[in-house]
């Protein structure tokens, strides 16, 4: 008898064990496939972020083209008087960052008829100076160039 029990809770163990493993493999099998989904899932919001980073960018740079370039070609030519350059000093072109000496920034170069020449308003602080046939957006206080604006005259 004993040996009969002893048998019957093997094989009972036998197929409880077996059940088991079949049901985990069909449970593994069927996460795998919600796993695969959500890799997908993923990777579709992944794109789509960086679809929506690249459209702000765009937009970015869109703007920061709106503003004042450090550089600009005129896309009209206007005739103006004879340039002389200050004593001492030769015609130059100026690049964004340099600062223009004290001689530029007399009434003698700065352009204040800026609408006649197609030009925006020059911000709070800042002249445009003329230097050669090119017109350079500087401040007033330390003729710092933010801008300049090249060929703008004949």
């Amino acid at each position: 008898m004993r040996k009969i029990l002893t048998a019957t809770m093997a094989a009972l163990m036998a197929t409880t064990a077996l059940g088991a493993a079949g049901a985990a493999s069909a449970q593994s099998r069927g996460d795998h496939r919600y796993e695969q989904r959500d890799h997908r899932q993923d990777r579709r919001d992944d794109r789509r972020e960086f679809r929506q980073d690249q459209r702000q960018d765009r937009q970015e740079y869109r703007q920061q083209q709106r503003a004042y370039a450090r550089w600009q070609r005129a896309e009209r030519r206007y005739n103006a008087p004879r340039y002389a350059p200050p004593r001492g000093y030769a015609v130059r072109t100026w690049s964004y960052g340099q600062r223009m000496p004290s001689y530029y920034r007399t009434n003698a170069y700065v352009v204040n008829d800026y609408n006649r020449y197609g030009l925006r308003a020059p911000p709070r602080g800042y002249q445009y100076v003329r230097s050669g046939n090119d017109v350079v957006l500087a401040a007033v206080a330390g003729g710092l160039i933010t801008a300049v604006i090249a060929g703008l005259f004949n």
